[in-house]
């Protein structure tokens, strides 16, 4: 029997690994000298064995992901290839003593040098790309590493004015502890609120945005609010010492400002939901519910190749991105035809609404200040994950360089999904049913408080989901007067302010090969007149958009907007282009306003969508360095040249999310809220491509009456 729960015992006090406020999680490191050193067709029908397979303690099946035993470009990096590229950077003399690294990643060929290698071209060179800060000199830049050539290619460096910094490094969080225990300041201030024993303070390097104040210009800053957390097994979020924010220094190690608007009780009710007893005794009336698949699973595996059902797909992984699906294909018949050449969330922004002096900054880009795919859980089956699973290890970096593997970070496996198709005719009696079922891959990372879980469906009928799943503690002040505006109150005293959880997807569209165009699709109602004359006619409107500038929309409920991605060279038996409509929920976009800074720093959540042409260096839909940076970088610059979309290579960027409202129900942890999107065909097939599904079958007996015997 699997226990999902981690219980925790009484012994010394250490620093949590956990940021504070939606900040990522921290490795806990105390701040020391730098360690200096450092396939087949993704289209194509998969193998029926896969490679280096194991059974770990999560149970089910587990691999890692990483080179395969037959390269393909895509390949994520594996803990070697990371070695290489620390030696290298190391050898050119890139690193120090003091150097960190903040990201470290594959630097993915061009979509031309892979379809070209899948055409029988040669192995593109193997490159890593890195941002590298030296905490001595503070200097920060790019570099780029050939692995095939051994050699260091490229050095940019880095205006932090100008180009932001680089992420949060994990042993930020530790010297924003030690930094704020010696300031004289925050000690005096916490003494104000009755707050004595500095061990129970609990605190975290939370990103500080871009607010153009005195002082603060190209340095690298981290903003400080603090919990209290009575004992070393409680929750402290329960308990808020709100009025005060420090503000730190990182590289200087000191503290530029406290400011304190006046302390506030700190609220008292226990948030330890997980220790047994505080909220009552556990209830006993769940029976168990099994899943079995005695044969195993559907699925195979060739490296990072999944086939499943019709579909392929490769997978990928980034320490900033996490999951990312390349070469997602559906086989029609023998044909394999492209749909996706790469899906990933490549941005995610949790702006809040509190414009106090103490909160005003609060703005979490959790995938490029915090790189959320360093921050994946490991899974537990019976937990995480229920079934016939396969595990994947994933390998991420260290500040110092050096690999880190997460074990069990990736899960995958089948679901039932209720019925597919149905009908039962009355003019010839016949009963059909057939069953629906889903492959989902998915991972969890947690970000500070919050928790986020990450799932992407592939179903029978060629539809495409991606579901996000949004769980965790929410961020919690005092609850007075002045909250009440901009935040609910969860327990007695304590507030949680208003927020958003805002997603930024990156849809590299290949609908039946490269050339594609983009319509959006409204319901129009049809006035009366003499084709309709008794005013119940409607119709759909197909509107193309031709240029970047055009394709900046939002969507619109009322009207029934999807935006359909379509190749105008390849048509189906009807003599119509084949095409994937994406289906949008069509939630509130970014609130902020026009004026304020986070609007400037996240303008690609102001859209839903956006259409550019495909680009290799256009990666993420804020840029490429979100820490700190003014604004405007990302997909304001990648659309300002506007270029032709029409019958071209795009890129679909959705943004989709959550408007947060906190209820008590979300306290003291909060039942998981989703959101996300759904891609389905729309005359890409010729007629519904699961008529082939067979009956399921039964281990019941029925008789022509319906009496069923098991």
């Amino acid at each position: 029997m699997t226990d999902c729960s981690t219980s925790t015992s009484a012994g010394p006090r250490v620093e949590s690994q956990h940021g504070a406020a939606d900040a990522h999680a921290g490795a806990g490191e105390t701040r020391s000298a730098g360690n200096a050193h450092g396939g087949s067709d993704a289209y194509g029908a998969g193998k029926t064995h896969g490679a280096r397979e194991t059974h770990g303690a999560g149970g089910g099946a587990r691999r890692v992901l990483g080179p395969g035993n037959e390269p393909h470009p895509l390949d994520p990096l594996g803990a070697a290839e990371i070695e290489h590229a620390r030696r290298t950077l190391a050898d050119a003399g890139v690193l120090s003593a003091s150097s960190r690294i903040a990201y470290l990643g594959l630097d993915e060929p061009s979509k031309t040098e892979v379809l070209a290698f899948d055409d029988g071209a040669a192995m593109p060179g193997r490159r890593v790309r890195a941002f590298v800060i030296d905490l001595a000199t503070e200097a920060s830049e790019e570099v780029v590493v050939s692995l095939t050539d051994d050699a260091v290619q490229t050095r940019r460096p880095i205006d932090p004015a100008v180009d932001g910094q680089v992420p949060l490094l994990d042993e930020e969080h530790t010297l924003v502890r030690r930094v704020v225990k010696a300031d004289p300041g925050w000690v005096e201030a916490l003494r104000r609120r009755g707050v004595t024993d500095l061990e129970t303070v609990y605190v975290a390097a939370l990103t500080a945005g871009h607010f153009d104040r005195p002082g603060e210009q190209g340095r690298r800053i981290a903003r400080v609010l603090a919990h209290l957390q009575p004992t070393p097994e409680s929750l402290p979020w329960a308990h808020p010492i709100d009025g005060l924010v420090a503000y730190v220094d990182l590289t200087k190690e000191t503290v530029l400002e406290v400011v304190d608007t006046g302390p506030l009780p700190i609220p008292e009710e226990s948030g330890d939901y997980h220790v047994p007893g505080v909220f009552g005794p556990y209830r006993t009336s769940q029976r168990p519910i099994e899943i079995t698949q005695p044969e195993g699973p559907s699925f195979h595996l060739d490296d990072n190749l999944v086939t499943w059902e019709n579909w392929s797909v490769r997978l990928g992984y980034d320490m900033r991105e996490g999951l990312i699906l390349h070469r997602l294909a559906f086989d029609d018949g023998g044909r394999t035809r492209p749909i996706i050449y790469r899906a990933s969330v490549a941005e995610m922004v949790v702006p809040y609404g509190d414009p106090s002096a103490v909160r005003f900054w609060q703005n979490y880009f959790d995938t490029g200040e915090y790189q959320l795919g360093r921050l994946a859980n490991s899974l537990e089956l019976g937990c995480d994950c229920l079934g016939e699973i396969t595990y994947f290890d994933v390998t991420v970096v260290n500040d110092d360089g050096s690999p880190r593997v997460i074990s069990n970070a990736i899960c995958m496996h089948e679901e039932d999904y209720g019925v597919l198709w149905k009908h039962t005719d009355p003019a010839n009696g016949s009963v059909e049913t057939r069953r629906q079922r889903r492959l989902v891959i998915s991972f969890f990372v947690t970000v500070g408080n919050y928790d986020y879980g990450f799932y992407w469906y592939l179903y029978l009928d060629g539809t495409i989901e991606l579901e996000v799943k949004a769980t965790g503690i929410v961020f919690t002040g005092a609850y007075d007067e002045r909250a009440r505006r901009y935040g609910s109150e969860v327990a007695p005293g304590l507030a949680a302010p208003y927020h958003q959880h805002l997603f930024g997807a990156r849809l590299d569209m290949t609908v039946d090969g490269v050339p594609n165009a983009v319509d959006e699709l409204d319901v129009v109602p049809l006035p009366p007149g003499a084709d309709n004359p008794y005013g119940s006619a409607f119709t759909q409107t197909a509107t193309r958009f031709r240029t970047e500038g055009e394709a900046q929309r939002l969507a619109d409920n009322a009207v029934d907007r999807v935006w359909r991605v379509s190749n105008p060279s390849v048509h189906n038996r009807f003599g119509r282009p084949v095409a994937y409509a994406l289906y949008p929920e069509g939630k509130s976009p970014l609130l902020a306003g026009e004026t304020s800074s986070i609007r400037r720093r996240a303008t690609f959540a102001t859209k839903h969508l956006w259409v550019t042409r495909y680009h290799p260096e256009e990666r993420y839909p804020a840029g490429d360095l979100v820490n700190q940076h003014p604004g405007g970088a990302g997909l304001p610059t990648y659309a300002q040249a506007n270029r032709e979309i029409d019958g071209q290579d795009v890129v679909l960027w959705h943004t989709f999310g959550l408007t947060h409202f906190p209820r008590p129900e979300d306290w003291p942890i909060m039942p998981v809220d989703t959101c996300g999107f759904t891609l389905k065909p729309v005359g890409f097939f010729d007629r519904n491509p699961t008529v082939d599904v067979p009956p399921t079958s039964s281990r019941c007996a029925c008789t022509d009456h319906g009496a069923c015997h098991c």
